[in-house]
This record gives structure tokens, C-alpha cells and sequence, in this order.
């Protein structure tokens, strides 16, 4: 994907005051600004659903990175649904979901553990694979995942993340669907958390430091 078709979010352009919008009460001392708001993040939701139904034909599988990818997940396909292809046709989707963890040591370029059986991926071969990731941040766990599928005959996969972090870190993967590039800021909200925290918070937030502390050490 182009980085000119994703909408691109700075801590100057995007910085909205918290008595504008409805934070939990709390949450009200544990974020210092708002990002995204939730309308804008649905309205950006709704536009990839139309991008990504137009470019098949077939039955879709959607398969949801767990956890943090869930919300995404679940808006993402209920507007894929409604959606129809460049043949007016609605198309039949499937649900699927993974847990994905990778390591990297000294002496390799990483390899990834994943929750679903063999015998769940040899189902996908032949079929059309949309893996909906929440963000993308140094993009080594995504690449290992993918390099991982290659195996399993897929007729294709791509990958839908809402989120792509501008951080040095990255090795350069870029996702076939962005919703918003992203400071190199720790962000919460709409499902991303920090110790398991704030996935109840409608907008996508600049923690503070305050929150950081009160829930450093929390699981």
C-alpha cells in the first residue's frame, strides 16, 4: 500500500483536547491526549472494507490476530458484509482466528509460534487468507507469520492492520491495507492495551505518565 492512501497522524495535527470527547472517568488522568477518535477510526474502517471486498471474487477467510486485533476485527467484517465487489456480488466470508508470538535469538532471523493446528492450516490451502492485524510496530512477528504460511499452498494472503508505527525499529514491512500511520508514541485504546488495560477505551490515546506508572507492574 501507498503511504499516501493511509491517513497519517502526528502529535501536532491530531492532538484533540480530553474535555471534548467522553473519556471513562477512569481513564481521566491516564491518557494525555487523544489521537484518533472513535468516529474517525469507523469512518476509516469503512473505507477499507469497500478497498479490500473490491479486490476479490471468491469466498474470503478473515482471519483476527488475537487480542488486540479483535475490535478491528469486528467492525472490519461487519462492513465487509454489507459490502459488494466490482460485480456487485456480496461475498461469502469466513472467520478464523490466531494468537501469534515470535522470538528472535543470535543465530536466526526468528521463527513464530502460532495457536491454530496443522490441520487448521492445511484447511486454508486453496483459499483467499485477509490476516487483520491491530498494528504493525517492527514488523518481525507479521514477516515470520507469513514466511510460516508459504508452506500451506494459500491461493493468496494479504494483510489489513488499522495501525502502522513510525518507529526506527521497523524492518520496512508494509501492509497491503492501512488504516492510520502512528507517532512513535505508546498508544492505547480500541483494543490496544498496556498491561491488559485500557481495551475498554473508544479512542486511540497518548498515554501519560501517569498511567504508565499506575499500571506498570499490573498483568
Amino acid at each position: 500500500m501507498d503511504p499516501k492512501d493511509w491517513i497519517d497522524i502526528t502529535e501536532e495535527s491530531f492532538n484533540y483536547k480530553l474535555e471534548h470527547f467522553n473519556i471513562p472517568m477512569h481513564y481521566q488522568e491516564d491518557v494525555s491526549s487523544i489521537l484518533i477518535p472513535h468516529g474517525l477510526i469507523l469512518d476509516r474502517i469503512e473505507k477499507l472494507a469497500k478497498m479490500i471486498i473490491s479486490q476479490y471474487n471468491d469466498r474470503l477467510v478473515v482471519c483476527c490476530v488475537l487480542k488486540g486485533g479483535h475490535q478491528f476485527f469486528a467492525d472490519l467484517v461487519n462492513f465487509l458484509k454489507n459490502f459488494t465487489n466490482k460485480e456487485g456480488k456480496n461475498l461469502p466470508i469466513a472467520l478464523d482466528f490466531i494468537r501469534v508470538k515470535s522470538y528472535e535469538n543470535e543465530s536466526s532471523t526468528g521463527t513464530v509460534n502460532i495457536s491454530m493446528t496443522e490441520k487448521e492450516l492445511a484447511g486454508l490451502k486453496g483459499k483467499d487468507v485477509l490476516i487483520v492485524e491491530d498494528i504493525i510496530d517492527t514488523g518481525r512477528t507479521m514477516v515470520a507469520l507469513l514466511e510460516h504460511l508459504k508452506s500451506y499452498e494459500l491461493k493468496s494472503v494479504k494483510v489489513a492492520s488499522l495501525f502502522i508505527k513510525k518507529t526506527p525499529l521497523s524492518n520496512g514491512f508494509i501492509p497491503d491495507y492501512v488504516g492510520f500511520s502512528v507517532p512513535n508514541l505508546f498508544i492505547v485504546g480500541y483494543c490496544l492495551d498496556y498491561n491488559d488495560h485500557f481495551r475498554d477505551l473508544n479512542h486511540v490515546c497518548a498515554i501519560s505518565e501517569t498511567g504508565r506508572i499506575k499500571y506498570m507492574n499490573e498483568s
